[in-house]
């Protein structure tokens, strides 16, 4: 009895303890939290159990956050924040250190690890991407989990992200049970399905606290009659009381804001003040290489361009003056929208729609919804507007209508009856089709409810890697499969493609099974191996953290054997340029490119040799023949591989020929991308290099390998170093600062293939 009674002491005294920091808390912050921000602190305080907290935008889930790192600073234990980008991740990080110097602890409390950047790496409170964190949970001998007390995932909605789901999921599953969580998300669809699932599933129980008033309402409006341009120069009129700007311009297409930019040039946007301060400021900026003259003219005209195809250090510039309010438009693409503060009275759609032109779909109520919340924030605005633009055809058809309107039908002067016969001719010409978006479309889109999160994505090679590595039992491997977030049919399916995992790494070597699969494909429907040992060739699958581990196995075998153009055509190939991008930097012909040794000594008889492709009667280069003339190395690499691992999945391979073409004009990055056209997509192929630099470090580090070509991929990291540092030296030793102190916490914010 005595027993219980101390027990109910020692929780009565730590509940008390717990208050008096929510208060500590409460008095730090410099002005009173809003009631839906006091009650979710009061949640988290209140409770052991973890917490999810789904609000909209602006709703300032920042500061319920850090409430949870307060209470673990001041307990002495270890916080993790994690977040989907790296520029946002950086956005938190400088965020959370003002936060803990005015709670009275030194700015190094707070550490940054995005994979491209360690400041403060083992401080108590580490603001990290989530790939991360996983790596981390994956690496328990070198990463301990004992002292951590929370781990706050931002932007929780990533979960059902295709391709990065997985990683958000799977920290969920190997987070230890004592570290809480604190979820926040504006956009996560049926929450209490979520928290149910995860109680069943990870024995995790975790509150739910919902909040649906904005702090600053938004006005949704469909513009049917105007311009994009006139649009937003009636946006940017008025007062400071009156005006609806600054605004943001959303556009699903890189090259797109660039055009639309233009547009807006000799439009009156900027006032008289403004304007000259904006000057000055613009003045001093160093725009001078690749893109920047062209951007410098939009910034003096009041226009900003900010997408994943421009410099970093020209994206600073964009944000910064936006946040200082000199610049009342910028257009941009939809990863703005992933809570990277940019402040905006109002939000403008243009399209309704997003992909390529033959492949445009509707755009989904969640990414709608995360566009939405950019507009209207507490400390700037007392409203946000949401505008949605009709198609440009549709309001010139509409024009039209009404100038034909506007001309009497029996007039007898010619002027209007060659006038009436022009418009009616060019209504007659419009092909009769539906418009691509509507008026009703948009209301949908506002009314509709974010997605209801689920589990996407294939399990990773290299986790499945590292699970053999710790136990070669399959049941519980499986076990862990059945509990993700899907439907009966999905799990039956995600099964199988275990299965079909474990016989690929079977039949690569890198495990043997038991019992062994029976010798017929065919039989093999209900085959279920009980156990999978790693053999040595397993850890060959840990050292690649960049690209697909099984095709990096399969090349680190083959470029001792190489030149430099065929290491350089195989290593670019895996990095997924986007489309635009690598077809303006397509493989040389061999009139250009004479093929090397591996090629013609190795590639071109392998592809000849009858039965390589598994026992089918043809060869490979016959099949290869098939795919269209001109194969380049990296498509016989490709077919190669497949012939001998049929069933890998999550791997992409691109033939280009970026930085070789970079290497061949003697590192000169301006040149290059002069030259091929490329100027307004330079950001893409700065991180393309900086993202090859490590992935030649990372094979140059292979234990036993060749020295000769471990020396020529240093080079060739090292040529590529200098180049990207001469366009942009912050961004690029802010990059490469991960490759110099070899901590494997993973790779980039946003993951290649096969993590």
């Amino acid at each position: 009895m005595k027993s219980t009674a101390d027990s109910q002491q020692v929780i009565e005294t730590a509940s008390a303890r717990r208050r008096e920091l929510l208060d500590r808390y409460l008095q730090s912050l410099p002005f009173e939290p809003y009631l839906f921000q006091r009650d979710a602190l009061e949640a988290w305080y209140a409770s052991k159990e973890d917490l999810l907290v789904t609000a909209p935008t602006g709703t300032g889930k920042t500061l319920i956050a850090e409430g949870a790192l307060f209470e673990a600073l001041h307990g002495g234990r270890t916080a993790y924040y994690t977040t989907p980008l790296i520029a946002l991740t950086e956005q938190k990080f400088r965020e959370m250190q003002a936060a803990a110097v005015r709670w009275g602890f030194p700015s190094d409390s707070v550490g940054l690890v995005t994979g491209n950047r360690q400041v403060n790496p083992d401080a108590p409170v580490r603001v990290v991407v989530a790939e991360i964190l996983l790596n981390r949970l994956l690496r328990p001998d070198n990463f301990d989990f004992d002292r951590v007390a929370v781990v706050v995932k931002d932007e929780f909605h990533t979960f059902r992200d295709p391709e990065r789901g997985i990683v958000w999921e799977l920290s969920l599953s190997l987070l230890p049970k004592h570290v809480r969580l604190l979820l926040l998300s504006a956009t996560v669809g049926r929450p209490e399905s979520f928290t149910r699932w995860l109680r069943n599933s990870h024995g995790r129980r975790m509150q739910l606290l919902q909040g649906t008033e904005r702090r600053v309402p938004l006005t949704y409006q469909w513009v049917g009659d105007l311009l994009l341009e006139e649009l937003l120069v009636e946006l940017v009129r008025g007062g400071k009381k009156g005006r609806k700007s600054p605004c943001l311009v959303f556009c699903f297409n890189r090259r797109e804001c660039w055009s639309v930019a233009e547009r807006l040039k000799g439009r009156p946007l900027v006032d008289g003040s403004r304007k000259r301060t904006l000057a000055a400021r613009v003045r001093d900026l160093d725009l001078s290489d690749g893109a920047g003259p062209v951007l410098r003219q939009l910034l003096l005209r009041g226009v900003g361009v900010h997408h994943a195809g421009i410099l970093p250090k020209y994206r600073r510039v964009v944000e910064e003056l936006f946040q200082r309010r000199l610049l009342p438009v910028v257009i941009c693409t939809e990863t703005l929208s992933a809570g990277i503060n940019l402040p905006a009275r109002s939000v403008v759609l243009k399209s309704l729609v997003k992909g390529p032109p033959r492949q445009k779909r509707a755009l989904d109520a969640t990414t709608a919804h995360q566009i939405f919340g950019r507009a209207g924030r507490p400390q700037w605005d007392r409203r946000g507007f949401v505008l949605a633009l009709a198609p440009e055809k549709e309001v010139k058809i509409l024009r039209r209508k009404r100038r034909l309107k506007s001309i009497p039908a029996r007039t007898r002067k010619s002027a209007f009856r060659q006038a009436r016969k022009s418009l009616a001719r060019k209504m007659r010409s419009r092909r009769q089709k539906r418009p691509s978006w509507d008026q009703g479309q948009f209301r949908r889109l506002v009314a509709a409810r974010p997605a209801a999160l689920a589990s996407r994505g294939p399990l990773p090679w290299r986790y499945l890697a590292y699970l053999l590595k710790r136990s070669p039992r399959v049941d519980e491997i499986r076990t862990m499969v059945g509990k993700r977030l899907l439907g009966a049919q999905a799990v039956q399916s995600a099964q199988r493609a275990l299965n079909d995992m474990l016989l690929t790494l079977r039949l690569g070597g890198y495990v043997k099974l038991d019992p062994e699969p029976p010798p017929d494909a065919e039989d093999r429907g209900d085959y279920r191996p009980v156990l999978a040992q790693a053999t040595p060739r397993l850890d060959r699958l840990l050292a690649f953290r960049g690209i697909n581990p099984l095709y990096g196995d399969f090349l680190s075998a083959l470029l001792p054997g190489a030149s430099r153009s065929e290491r350089i055509q195989a290593l670019e190939s895996v990095l997924e340029l986007s489309g635009a991008v690598a077809r303006a930097v397509p493989v040389p012909d061999a009139r250009r490119l004479d093929p090397g040794p591996l090629e013609t000594s190795w590639l071109d008889p392998e592809l000849a040799r009858p039965g390589s492709a598994g026992g089918r009667e043809s060869t490979l280069r016959e099949q290869l023949m098939e795919a269209g003339p001109g194969p380049t190395l990296a498509a016989k690499l490709r077919l190669v591989f497949d012939g001998r691992l049929p069933q890998v999945s999550q791997l992409r391979v691109r033939p280009v020929w970026a930085a070789g073409d970079l290497l061949d004009l003697g590192g000169n990055f301006n040149r290059f991308v002069h030259l091929r056209g490329l100027v307004k997509q330079e950001g893409i192929l700065f991180r393309h290099m900086l993202r090859l630099a490590l992935l030649c470090g990372e094979f140059a580090a292979l234990p036993n390998w060749d020295a000769a070509c471990r020396r020529d991929l240093k080079k060739v990291a090292l040529t590529l170093r200098r180049s990207c540092r001469r366009i942009d030296p912050d961004s690029t030793d802010r990059f490469l600062e991960r490759s110099v102190k070899r901590q494997d916490d993973g790779r980039r914010g946003k993951p290649m293939r096969g993590i």
